[in-house]
């Protein structure tokens, strides 16, 4: 059974265009509940940890100056769902692919800078939403 939360972050391009509004709207208006938000500046450690997962991957260094280049907005969503539901909200990687309507048909610059993050399963919702919030703010 699919889980009801889900993990993103509002990335330092749309904090930066002043988006946060625009996209915590379209994230209520498609049903997700917000259980949990922080604005927060990431530090090295902190963005190197998060994504330790791509340490390999030629991109890893620009992805982590990235995103700490500014503030980002982390936030636990809950809808039924989520992590399915809310990967078609945001659209594909590429804003230029994203459907039209999409969070980063939108709002993404680019395939680098595409405005939202959200988590590609359960697991990963609960691993990183514990990341940004402990513990207590992700008990399904």
């Amino acid at each position: 059974m699919a889980g009801k939360r889900t993990f993103t972050m509002i990335k330092p391009d749309a904090v930066e265009n002043g988006n946060i509004g625009n996209i915590i709207q379209k994230i209520t208006d498609a049903g997700f509940g917000i259980s949990a938000m922080k604005y927060r500046q990431l530090t090295t450690y902190q963005a190197k940890e998060f994504y330790a997962v791509h340490a390999e991957r030629p991109f890893y260094g620009e992805l982590v100056e990235y995103m700490t280049s500014g503030p980002i907005v982390a936030a636990v969503l809950e809808k039924d769902n989520a992590v399915e539901d809310f990967r078609k909200l945001i659209g594909a990687t590429n804003p230029a692919e994203a459907e039209e309507g999409t969070i980063r048909k939108l709002y993404a610059e680019s395939i680098g800078r595409n405005a939202v993050h959200g988590s590609d399963s359960d697991e990963n919702a609960e691993i990183e939403a514990k990341f940004h919030f402990g513990q207590e703010e992700f008990v399904n």
